[in-house]
């Protein structure tokens, strides 16, 4: 038994669930978000929580069953709060800044690195060295904070690169003379 497959998902005030077309929809204050829906679960929507059973006692629909309820939750929480994730740039020269669709890294190759801001995605960059990445598709925002992060890693030594705001960068010891 999946204990976070078991909790029913409250929908609050302000948000809207529906399921048709094989997708469960949700609409709230900062927009829609939609989900294809399992073959291996079942759904149901009523007195404003949206529960979720396997079809049936296959291994497959007890794997979904969990799986599909926290995808709910995300968009619930989408559609009224939103995510955010936060990056840290620490190095020598190594600076962002944010101009309309683009951000502009300089991390200290020969070239700035411009990277197209995606729809639905606003970054801000309140100083020099922190990007912060904000919106309503947590998969969206993990994946462009990954894609950023992606252009300069921090390295063990130093710890110069971009990582993500609370990672710890296990440190090494350099050479010794």
């Amino acid at each position: 038994m999946s204990r976070t497959g078991k909790k029913p998902v409250s929908v609050p005030a302000g948000v809207t669930a529906s399921i048709d077309g094989g997708q469960l929809s949700v609409k709230g204050p900062k927009g829609t978000l939609a989900i294809p829906l399992a073959n291996e679960v079942t759904y149901s929507i009523e007195d404003g929580k949206i529960a979720v059973q396997p079809a049936n006692d296959g291994k497959r629909a007890r794997a979904f069953w969990g799986l599909q309820r926290t995808l709910i939750q995300n968009l619930i929480t989408g559609v009224t709060e939103g995510f955010s994730k936060k990056l840290l740039i620490t190095g020598v020269g190594y600076r962002a800044n944010s101009q309309g669709k683009t951000l502009k890294l300089q991390l200290g190759y020969s070239h700035d690195v411009d990277f197209a801001i995606p729809e639905g995605i606003e970054i801000k960059t309140p100083d020099n060295t922190t990007v912060e990445i904000s919106g309503i598709d947590k998969q969206q925002v993990g994946q462009v904070a990954a894609e950023i992060r992606r252009w300069r890693k921090p390295e063990p030594y130093k710890g110069k690169g971009i990582k993500y705001a609370g990672e710890f960068i296990f440190r090494k010891e350099g050479k010794k003379k």
